[in-house]
C-alpha cells in the first residue's frame, strides 16, 4: 500500500512582478508540520531589464526561510540587516512579533541578463514564541551538514535529521533537506525522520508502490516512518516536515498567528504604517484589499 496520501501540483501565484509555483498552503492540506507556506522561484532567465523587486512588506509569527539554487537576492530588513543570499546559502528570519524586509536583484545584476531559481519556505512559531523580538540569521552553504548515503548526496537545510544538526536557529522540531541522486538508487529513510512529512521533486522522478511521481509535485506521505522510495537518476528532492502544533495557526497575507485579534491588529497597524522601517527604504507594499480600516 502506498505511503503517499495526498499530491499536491504546483500552482502558479503573482507576487507583484514575478511568477512563482505554490505549494503550500493548499485547500486541504494548510500545512505539514510547522510549514505553512512554500514557494518555488523559477527557474527564470531575466533579461538585463527585468529585475526581482519586491518592496518591504511585514511578517508576523513566523520564520522564513530563503534558499536559491541559482541567482541572487539582496535581502534587507528593519534590523538594519543588509545581505545578498547567494546559492547554497540559508537566509533565516524570524519576524516574532513584526519585521519589515524587501527582496530586490543586487545592484550589480540589474543591468545583465541573470537567472534566478530557488524556494521561499515559511515555518510559523510555537504559540509561546510568536511575539519574540525579531531576529536574522546568515548561514552560508559550507557551514550545512552534507553527506552521501545509498547512493545519494543529502544536505540538512535546516532543522535536526539523520543524527545532524543544521546551525539555523530553528524554534520547533522540524526538518528541510536537500537530496540529489546521480544514478537510481533506493531510500529507506522513515527511522530518520519524524511527525509530518513532505517530498517536493524538484527535478527528475521517484518511484513509489508502482507509481512514478515527477517534477513539481508535492508528496504528503501518510506516516513519516514508513518513507521509502525509488529515486531516479540526476533527481533533486526537498524533504520537510517536523511536529505539527496543537493549535491552530491562521494565515492572512504575510501575518501568521494562532490569535486572529493580533492579526487584525497587525493589518491595523501595517495600514497606518507602524511597522518599524527598512534604512533607505520608503516604498513600501500596501495591505492587500478588500481592507477597512
Amino acid at each position: 500500500m502506498s505511503n503517499i496520501g495526498m499530491i499536491i501540483e504546483e500552482r502558479a501565484a503573482d507576487i507583484g512582478n514575478f511568477l512563482v509555483g505554490r505549494l503550500l498552503p493548499f485547500r486541504e492540506k494548510r500545512a505539514v508540520g510547522p510549514f505553512v507556506f512554500i514557494d518555488h522561484m523559477g527557474p527564470a532567465q531575466l533579461k538585463d531589464y527585468q529585475n526581482m523587486d519586491v518592496p518591504p512588506h511585514p511578517h508576523i509569527g513566523l520564520s522564513t526561510l530563503t534558499y536559491l539554487s541559482e541567482g541572487a537576492i539582496m535581502h534587507r530588513d528593519s534590523l538594519g540587516t543588509e545581505i545578498e543570499i547567494k546559492p547554497g546559502a540559508v537566509n533565516w528570519m524570524t519576524a516574532g512579533k513584526g519585521i519589515v524586509h524587501s527582496e530586490r536583484t543586487p545592484e550589480y545584476l540589474r543591468h545583465t541578463d541573470k537567472q534566478l531559481h530557488g524556494l521561499q519556505i515559511w515555518a510559523a512559531l510555537p504559540k509561546a514564541l510568536e511575539n519574540m523580538e525579531p531576529s536574522f540569521a546568515h548561514i552560508e552553504a559550507p557551514d550545512l551538514p552534507t553527506w552521501e548515503q545509498d547512493g545519494a548526496t543529502f544536505k540538512l537545510i535546516a532543522g535536526t535529521a539523520f543524527g545532524k544538526t543544521a546551525p539555523v536557529p530553528v524554534y520547533s522540531p522540524l526538518y528541510c533537506i536537500e537530496i540529489k541522486s546521480t544514478k537510481q538508487t533506493v531510500l529507506e529513510i522513515g527511522h530518520q525522520i519524524f511527525g509530518e512529512s513532505a517530498l517536493y521533486i524538484l527535478d527528475g522522478t521517484i518511484k513509489n508502490d508502482g507509481n512514478i511521481y515527477g517534477t513539481k509535485q508535492l508528496l504528503v506521505a501518510k506516516e513519516s516512518s514508513l518513507c521509502a522510495f525509488e529515486m531516479g537518476a540526476n533527481t533533486t528532492l526537498y524533504l520537510f516536515g517536523g511536529e505539527p502544533f496543537p493549535e491552530e495557526h491562521f494565515i492572512y497575507w504575510n501575518f501568521v498567528h494562532t490569535d486572529k485579534a493580533v492579526i487584525e491588529q497587525a493589518k491595523l497597524d501595517w495600514a497606518a504604517q507602524r511597522f518599524p522601517k527598512i534604512p533607505g527604504e520608503k516604498e513600501f507594499v500596501p495591505l492587500p484589499s478588500p481592507f477597512k480600516k
